[in-house]
């Protein structure tokens, strides 16, 4: 009697048919999850701007990653068991108890080489491009498992619940912002990035985490118009100053009673002294008061991006800043926004101060006591931290816990500190320098 030998018969083949068209669905739905995953958002809103429709669907299908992956996990294991079951069995038939340990073997090496790696592979060297080719199946895909998904989604809740933990729906895993911040970071340290477009992004990124008290003009700076003064005077005040809008104060500077600017001053002087013909008189009877627009007051704790939004809808440049019981704090432009983010803006009547950071002839920094911390670690690429104190005398006076003298020497967060003048309770200048790895750091 003539026996069919097993690996010959019909069965078989049609079998190990079977087995690779799973592991070719495999392959697609390992391929898409990666691709649809790995895939820019940015770079598929570009194209699908452009009129890719298979761009416009990836999006499409993202929109809701739980449920994506959930999909295509879902179809990834559902072939992946069935291939490995038949397989199971072929090899059982061919080769008898032996076959089982045989199929898991070649099924291993089969799911892991053309199911897992290879398609992965392809997918991340062109995510938007494979993304866009895979979005119609698998678009089909995610609402035939829909109602499963769903279900399956329900369940893990009440189990995650039960060990008390709880998801947000609408969260998501990495913030947008963050996310950029991080490409941006990254291509800086590979040297794509260039630092001042560096600091330009993640300056605009932090100005929603950070408050006007921070970058404001502290009270002790800002120059004012007394209201009680002879007119002539606060003209020559005026002429003499560097700054074209000035705060007026009646008796007492935290009394702001308006805020002028120079132009409208010295229009208003002009058409006094025309009407006059020339005689100056009648200028001891000029009122500041009516060319002074009111004071616009913010509260110190006002974020950066909501005060750039206030002034562009108010159309101001100007904003006084007071605390929580109203006492003047300090003053804040437009201008001090924009500069953190394009950097330091002058012009032709900015006084000719010395650069913040000098370097000294022992090669240590000299530093500007009022130098804000965020701009040192923007100048020098420092991450000194800013949580406690927003410039680095202040720094320097948190952690000395007290106010220190000149020639004092303070070691902290890997920096050498030395007072070099002080004016009042204020440190004006400071010489640092990166301590050494195994330097002490003993204040």
């Amino acid at each position: 009697m003539e026996v069919t030998t097993p690996t010959l018969d019909t069965a078989f083949w049609v079998t190990a048919g079977a087995i690779a068209v799973l592991l070719m669905l495999s392959a697609f739905f390992s391929g898409s999850e990666t691709a649809l995953t790995a895939a820019s958002r940015g770079k598929l809103r570009s194209q699908a701007g452009k009129g890719n429709k298979g761009a416009k669907r990836a999006l499409n299908v993202t929109e809701d990653n739980e449920r994506l992956i959930g999909s295509v996990l879902l179809g990834n294991n559902l072939v992946n068991i069935l291939a490995t079951s038949l397989a199971t069995a072929m090899f059982t038939q061919a080769f008898g108890e032996s076959g089982v340990a045989l199929a898991t073997l070649v099924m291993t090496l089969l799911v892991l080489i053309f199911a897992e790696v290879l398609p992965k592979t392809y997918a991340i060297t062109a995510p938007e491009t494979a993304a866009a080719r895979v979005a119609g199946v698998i678009q089909v895909i995610v609402l035939v498992f829909a109602p499963v998904v769903a279900a399956v989604r329900v369940l893990v809740r009440l189990v995650l619940r039960i060990f008390g933990v709880r998801i947000d729906p609408d969260s998501q895993i990495l913030a947008v912002r963050e996310e950029i911040a991080g490409a941006i970071q990254l291509g800086h340290s590979e040297g794509i990035v260039e630092k001042e477009d560096r600091d330009r992004i993640l300056g605009a990124l932090d100005l929603s985490d950070r408050t006007v008290e921070e970058i404001m003009l502290h009270r002790s700076g800002i120059e004012m118009i007394n209201a009680d003064e002879d007119p002539a005077d606060i003209l020559a005040q005026c002429l003499e100053s560097n700054y074209t809008r000035l705060p007026i104060f009646k008796d007492d500077p935290e009394n702001i009673i308006g805020v002028v600017h120079a132009k409208d001053f010295l229009r208003a002087m002009h058409a006094k002294l025309a009407g006059n013909d020339g005689d100056t008189a009648d200028l001891g009877k000029f009122n500041l008061s009516d060319v002074a627009k009111k004071p616009y007051f913010i509260p110190e704790t006002t974020a950066l991006d909501e005060q750039m939004r206030q002034f562009l809808r108010r159309r101001s440049h100007f904003a006084l800043v007071v605390d929580e019981y109203g006492a003047l704090r300090g003053l804040i432009t437009l201008e001090d926004i924009l500069e953190e983010i394009v950097g330091e803006i002058t012009d032709e009547f900015d006084p000719a101060a010395e650069h913040p950071i000098r370097n000294s002839e022992d090669g240590q920094f000299l530093i500007d006591g009022a130098m804000t911390i965020r701009d040192l670690n923007r100048a020098s690429d420092w991450n000194l931290p800013d949580d406690e104190a927003n410039t680095v005398a202040g720094l320097v006076i948190h952690e000395a816990q007290t106010i220190p003298v000149v020639g004092q020497v303070f070691a902290f967060h890997g920096f050498r500190f030395e007072v070099m003048a002080r004016k009042d309770n204020r440190i004006t200048k400071l010489k640092l320098r990166p301590l050494e790895p195994n330097a002490s750091k003993g204040g």
